[in-house]
């Protein structure tokens, strides 16, 4: 069953220990949204997914991310989100899976369900029955094999 958060509030994930960020809810103008980013749309044709997920990634939490805790500069002070910053957050292995597992996987798992497809009646799905009588084996061994190849 889907359930339905009606609230619409942004909400805390744990990346890292002591690392959390404040992520606006994973909606579908958010995805629309980053879908035509002008970062996702400059990664060139020939780019891997590897590639064309990490750009989708950080414009996905450059518009997600409102606020976080745990996050410093270089000299251990705390510092605001930005662009940047965000980028280079997501630019750490860890944080990155987390990022992904923790909000932008709960939205893909929800577009498989979607594309999930129900058993087909007349094909070979597990619930559907045979429609093809099977074969006769006294039938194939009376056949005369081909074993000559034309070239």
């Amino acid at each position: 069953m889907l359930t339905l958060d009606l609230s619409n509030e942004p909400r805390w994930h744990d990346l890292a220990p002591g690392v959390r960020v404040q992520l606006r809810p994973l909606t579908t103008a958010l995805m629309v949204a980053t879908r035509s980013d002008p970062a996702v749309e400059a990664v060139p044709e020939g780019a891997s997914d590897e590639e064309r997920a990490v750009a989708f990634a950080k414009a996905l939490a450059r518009r997600a991310v409102l606020a976080w805790e745990g996050i410093g500069d270089a000299d251990g002070n705390p510092i605001d989100p930005s662009p940047e910053a965000i980028d280079a957050l997501l630019d750490i292995w860890p944080i990155f899976e987390a990022f992904q597992l923790t909000y932008v996987s709960k939205g893909l798992l929800l577009e498989q369900e979607k594309n999930a497809s129900a058993l087909s009646p007349s094909g070979p799905s597990a619930g559907a029955s045979d429609t093809a009588r099977p074969a006769s084996p006294t039938r194939a061994a009376t056949k005369p094999a081909r074993t000559a190849l034309r070239g």
